[in-house]
């Protein structure tokens, strides 16, 4: 997996508006993204503070004849590289080289654990907010319906809802008020002490505007909404006891309001330079409070150079964020020791995937051998045999099967974090000829393998019609059920030394070793120009 994109971490907001995009165009940027030949697989997460885009690189097997060699690890790195400069461009198109330099990217597990941190809102600009995981539901549910997410992304985005849900269950990281409309409204109450009494103008009526009118109007403020939509504005001031205006009286409920919060979808300023400058004259000398919470930005920054008008935007919350944070330190850091072991796990559960095309096939030659040397002996001494005993030799066959190559996949699991693992691949697949063995693997493998390569990824059906199996589950049906071995620390060596070296003249290593074979993951995304997530 890769992933590509810009957050409040990486970016300033006239830099992140530039890539903001709403939902009626995600599908659009996701078929450009999937149309490039190195990406696969895209879910973009785009939200008022980030918009990421996680990938995944074109299976070698997409691009090459049937019977064409398997991948090698130069060739496994080379696909991911290309999806990640790709992905890359495709962002850089969009939002032109001004957004080059702040762009983020990490590929592999380092990928794996920032969207899992992202989740679980650890990576958020006020930590905890819940928001995000409706956010990235919401992303799935747009890539499915685009048809560019399938069983191995999915199984990655999936499993981080999963990792997000443990944290808020785990974890009180979301105590309290913690999200945008939050740390506005703190904001507030810092400006006047008291906001019984005050006047708000809320601009906006989603789910961020909401948010806000309840916690001013708990805080005693009298509220006016306006909307571009006269039926949500007036629905939202009944919910919470407000006073709806016309979206033609913006101006006028501007001179009338104390503090204003903005958080419009709008494409373009909706409180311009103008407008703010009649309404400050209008005020008589009364100084205004601009907060704008939207991205891209409802308000002008150029209105913070007159007098007695004060704008803040998303990023200038950030002091108030850090304050609010440190209550929930103890609880972030015990956040991200879930986070930091879900992803130990999902590597260890993706590495020993990578090694089932081996243990399968191994399987399938032992069978095949052994299977055989018994149809030899049923055409000679043994041909006397009944269907009774000939059925249990075949049941003979596939207990000498299981029992013989036990240890020998158990202990190859064991193998996978181990930077010498394509080695040891490479040397099981020569030794036992399973390239060059013409036998059928699915047949080596116990009944059930083919509901279980169908089966989806977690959270429902894929749409993309590829066949996307669960190996893991299939090769220990057909070892007999050995237990999933839990994660380990991961292997410096392979982080250090990135491609597995190979001697010269060594028979490229096997597609499922390219997998495991992969280039440390900050120096790709540092020779892609891409900062650190």
């Amino acid at each position: 997996m890769i992933f590509v994109g810009l957050s409040h971490k990486t970016a300033p907001i006239e830099v992140r508006e530039r890539l903001a995009i709403g939902r009626e165009r995600l599908p659009e940027l996701l078929a450009r993204l999937t149309a490039q030949p190195a990406i696969g697989e895209a879910v973009v997460l785009s939200t008022c503070n980030r918009v990421e885009v996680y990938a995944s690189a074109r299976a070698p097997g997409a691009a090459r004849a049937g019977s064409a060699p398997p991948a090698s690890p130069d060739e496994e790195l080379s696909l991911q590289n290309e999806a990640l400069h790709a992905v890359a461009a495709v962002l850089v198109g969009m939002g032109g080289d001004a957004v080059r330099g702040h762009l983020a990217g990490r590929l592999g597990g380092e990928a794996v654990r920032h969207l899992f941190r992202v989740a679980a809102s650890l990576d958020s600009m006020v930590v905890g907010e819940p928001q995000i995981l409706g956010q990235l539901k919401e992303a799935i549910e747009i890539a499915r319906e685009a048809r560019t997410l399938g069983g191995k992304l999915g199984r990655a985005v999936h499993r981080a809802i999963k990792v997000g849900k443990r944290v808020r269950t785990e974890t009180a990281i979301g105590a309290g008020q913690v999200s945008v409309s939050s740390v506005a409204i703190d904001l507030a109450r810092q400006i006047f002490a008291d906001l019984a009494g005050h006047t708000a103008l809320l601009v906006g009526a989603g789910e961020m505007a909401e948010a806000a009118s309840k916690l001013l109007v708990r805080a005693g403020a009298r509220l006016l909404v306006v909307n571009r939509s006269p039926e949500r504005a007036a629905a939202l001031a009944r919910e919470v006891g407000g006073e709806p205006r016309p979206w033609a009286d913006l101006e006028r409920a501007v001179v009338d309001a104390d503090i204003v919060v903005s958080s419009t979808s709008s494409p373009t300023y909706v409180l311009t330079l103008d407008l703010v400058r009649r309404a400050r004259k209008a005020r008589k000398g009364r100084s205004l409070f601009l907060i704008d919470i939207a991205v891209p930005r409802d308000i002008d920054p150029a209105v913070n150079k007159l007098d007695n008008v004060y704008l803040y935007d998303v990023d200038d919350l950030t002091q108030i964020v850090a304050q609010s944070m440190e209550g929930r330190a103890a609880e972030a850091a015990r956040a991200e020791a879930i986070v930091l072991e879900e992803a130990q796990a999902f590597e260890a559960w993706t590495l020993e995937r990578a090694l089932t095309p081996t243990i399968v096939g191994l399987r399938a030659r032992t069978r095949s051998i052994l299977a055989a040397e018994v149809e030899r002996s049923l055409a000679g001494k043994l041909r006397h045999l009944g269907p009774a005993e000939r059925q249990a030799l075949a049941v003979m066959v596939d207990a000498a099967t299981n029992k013989l190559l036990h240890v020998p996949t158990t202990r190859l699991r064991a193998l996978a974090r181990d930077p010498r693992v394509a080695d040891h691949v490479d040397s099981l697949r020569e030794l036992f000829d399973i390239d060059g063995a013409r036998v059928d693997a699915d047949a080596a493998l116990a009944p059930g393998l083919a509901e279980a390569e169908r089966a989806p990824a977690e959270g429902g059906r894929t749409p993309l019609p590829a066949r996307e199996a669960e190996p893991r589950a299939a090769a220990d049906r057909a070892e007999g059920g050995a237990p999933p071995r839990q994660a380990g620390p991961r292997a410096s060596a392979a982080e250090d030394h990135g491609v597995y070296a190979r001697q010269p003249g060594a028979r490229a290593p096997s597609a499922e070793a390219g997998v495991l074979a992969v280039a440390n993951p900050a120096a790709a995304a540092r020779a892609a120009g891409l900062k650190e997530a």
